[in-house]
């Protein structure tokens, strides 16, 4: 899988839609909101699967 800033994508085990912000130190830095609050955080790429878009 090939990921580029801007792609949504969530956690293969659940969780909240994020947002590729680019590659991190680990994998890619991912952003996403919890409630108002900003959150980030750097995640491998096996660990990630794409979002599909809705028409």
């Amino acid at each position: 899988m090939s990921l580029k800033a801007g792609d949504i994508v969530k956690l293969k085990s659940g969780g909240p839609d994020m947002t590729v912000q680019g590659k991190g130190i680990v994998g890619f830095k991912c952003q996403w909101f919890a409630g108002k609050k900003l959150e980030r955080g750097d995640f491998p790429e096996e660990s990630l699967e794409m979002v599909k878009k809705e028409n």
